[in-house]
């Protein structure tokens, strides 16, 4: 650190306000004439607070219900599983593009006809689609969603 660097605060004492018109701040001290903010105690106001007028929270109109920021599963067929076969996880529904990424929940449910044997690892199933795939003589295991890989700080 050179000399020329350093940075010096300025020692000035706090503004005097409201000391007579010498002093630069006098008689309305700034806040102009009259009115809700000229007076003391004006900063103590509530945050929505419009003057005396019904406030915005009040004013706005609320929606019923509430929304859901839960990730809900993306669904697969059984009659899309006919093309594949062996052990069906997450990852070989993302490369058939039966899903969007291997990091999705995924359910199963049941629609057409399922042939195939596949031994199906996935987050959730309807029973009919379990009762499906087992017909078809493969099996179901429910397994936890996959987490995405992160890189880790050197």
């Amino acid at each position: 650190m050179k000399y020329s660097d350093l940075t010096v605060n300025k020692n000035t004492r706090p503004s005097r306000k409201g000391r007579g018109i010498s002093a630069g701040q006098g008689k309305t001290a700034g806040r102009g004439t009259k009115g809700q903010k000229a007076r003391t105690g004006h900063s103590k106001m509530p945050a929505g607070f419009m003057g005396g007028q019904r406030a915005i929270m009040q004013a706005v109109p609320k929606l019923k219900g509430f929304k859901s920021f839960h990730a809900k599963a993306e669904v697969v067929y059984t009659d899309r599983l006919n093309d594949l076969s062996g052990k069906v996880d997450n990852y070989v529904l993302a490369e058939n593009n039966l899903i969007s990424s291997p990091f999705v929940k995924v359910k199963v449910i049941s629609r057409g006809e399922l042939t195939a044997k596949i031994e199906l690892e996935t987050q959730f199933a309807s029973k009919s689609a379990v009762e499906a795939i087992k017909k078809a003589g493969g099996a179901f295991k429910k397994v936890a969603i996959l987490q995405k890989p992160t890189l880790k700080k050197a």
